[in-house]
Order: C-alpha cells, then sequence, then structure tokens
C-alpha cells in the first residue's frame, strides 16, 4: 500500500497567505509600538499603584557578587543579616541588579535602599538613588519571603 502524497500545490496551501500576511502585520504593528515607547521615553505603564505602607526598613546589602553570599545592614550599621550563598543568593542577585542601574546612573553604589511592606501584602525594594524600584512579588513567594524576613528581624 503506498502513502498518499500530497501535491506541490496542497503543499503550499498549508499556512494561507491570508494568515501569513495577518501574522506580518502583527510582528510590524508589534516593533512599531516598541519603538515609539522607546523613542519618545514612555514610563512602565505597567507598575502597581503605590499603596499605604504597611511596614518600612532602610537597609544596606553588602555582597561579593559572586558568591551568592549577603550582609545586611540596619541603616546604622547594625547587622540584620549575614546570609550563606545558599540563603542570600536571591538577595545577592536583586543587589546587582540595583548596583547595575546605579552604576548606569553614575549615582553612589554602596547607598542604602527601603525595603516596604504594603498594607495589600506586597513586598517592594526602592532606590531613591538610582531611580528605581523592585517589586519582589513578582519573583515567587519564597523569594520574597527572604526579603520579608529581613523586616521582621
Amino acid at each position: 500500500m503506498r502513502a498518499a502524497t500530497a501535491s506541490p500545490e496542497q503543499q503550499r496551501e498549508i499556512i494561507s497567505r491570508r494568515l501569513l500576511r495577518a501574522m506580518g502585520v502583527l510582528v510590524a504593528s508589534s516593533l512599531i509600538l516598541v519603538t515609539y515607547a522607546r523613542l519618545t521615553d514612555r514610563p512602565l505603564e505597567a507598575m502597581p499603584v503605590d499603596g499605604q505602607i504597611a511596614q518600612e526598613r532602610v537597609i544596606h546589602i553588602v555582597s561579593d557578587n559572586v558568591s551568592g553570599a549577603a550582609r545586611i545592614l540596619d541603616e546604622d550599621g547594625t547587622m540584620i543579616a549575614d546570609l550563606p550563598p545558599t540563603a542570600g543568593g536571591f538577595i545577592a542577585g536583586v543587589w546587582r541588579a540595583v548596583v547595575f542601574e546605579r552604576h548606569k546612573a553614575g549615582v553612589d553604589l554602596d547607598a542604602p535602599v527601603r525595603l516596604m511592606r504594603f498594607t495589600d501584602g506586597r513586598l517592594a525594594l526602592r532606590d531613591e538613588l538610582g531611580g528605581n524600584r523592585f517589586e519582589l512579588v513578582g519573583f515567587g513567594t519564597d523569594n520574597a519571603a527572604a526579603f520579608a524576613r529581613l523586616l521582621n528581624e
């Protein structure tokens, strides 16, 4: 028994031309929107609105940026936590992002950041100096819990 083979015309029509054109329009539209947003410096509008702050702490994070270990100091220099690489990896990773953004902005790399818990339960790290904010809930509950413990210690 022989397997049926499609004719060359049938093989070409597996994906219709209309569908291909529609996909091309979608890609072109996306590129135009992104280009417009970047050229006009549109602000990030997907950020949640700041709510009522339930708890806040100014902290210094010290990390070697290699091992994942991190030391967290209070505003006055009192040690809050000394985390080994197995426990401080996420905090050290977020700190690397803060340092990267500060380096781009040309500001002090060692300045403190504000760790905040809002009344709705969200956790955020605010870098006033670099002008950045990191919504920690987007990284998962275990990672957000690493920062939540810093508020309670």
